[in-house]
């Protein structure tokens, strides 16, 4: 799918839920301000957030991390234009810059930055993208000796009720949302293969994890483009 494609189909899944999207998904987007909480910000550092929907993560953060600098993508210009509506009434619309792109083609170069990121987040984003191993690789490679990745999503719900879980994914199918359990491991086989660090924390039930991973090396290689290691992640 090229960028129009995606752009279009973002905003045609938004075009009416932008209206409602932070007052409807603060009851099961769980985690996100425990992510936001965690965040060990420095003054200067440069954080992206892929995925940025309506600037309300960004807003919290650029509140709590006045001195840093901070950048959203989303692919919905929809989106964009409800997120830019809402930081004009901040104070902290001169700290964040929003981009429209993908997740997989965006560069810290096309943020208007001289150097990778310090920080990365994916806040309920990975589980809509059908191509997530790709977009996980090439964060990687956006993020400086150290950066760090934050990612805080569904989990495998295993230790809740069968009900809950067939009711929830019916649910989040409607939303075009595919909880994907091989994302921790495919983290897992990543930090393994690149030495990096690498803490997961499970919300209650395992029903969502808290993940960040941070880089080692200075120039991350992915895997799937290694031709010693093209089943590597099992993806």
């Amino acid at each position: 799918m090229d960028s129009l494609d995606a752009s279009l189909r973002m905003d045609q899944q938004y075009r009416y839920q932008r209206y409602i999207y932070d007052l409807s998904r603060k009851y099961y987007l769980l985690g996100r301000d425990t992510l936001l909480k965690d965040l060990p910000i420095q003054a200067d550092e440069a954080v992206l957030e892929i995925g940025c929907g309506t600037g309300r993560n960004l807003v919290k953060l650029a509140y709590r991390y006045p001195a840093a600098r901070f950048y959203g993508v989303d692919a919905s210009n929809l989106m964009l234009a409800r997120a830019e509506k809402n930081l004009q009434r901040t104070l902290y619309a001169h700290s964040i810059q929003l981009h429209q792109g993908l997740a997989e083609q965006i560069s810290w170069r096309d943020l208007g930055l001289d150097e990778p990121l310090d920080h990365i987040i994916f806040s309920y984003v990975l589980s809509m993208i059908p191509g997530w191993p790709a977009v996980l690789e090439h964060a990687l490679t956006l993020l400086k000796p150290q950066g760090c990745l934050h990612i805080v999503d569904f989990s495998d719900q295993a230790e809740l009720p069968r009900w809950f879980r067939t009711a929830l994914f019916t649910w989040l199918t409607w939303f075009n949302v595919h909880p994907e359990p091989r994302i921790l491991q495919s983290l897992e086989e990543l930090a393994m293969f690149s030495g990096a660090n690498l803490k997961i924390k499970h919300l209650s039930g395992r029903y969502a994890f808290l993940a960040v991973y941070r880089k080692q090396d200075s120039h991350f290689e992915p895997p799937s483009k290694l031709p010693q290691m093209t089943n590597y992640l099992g993806i």
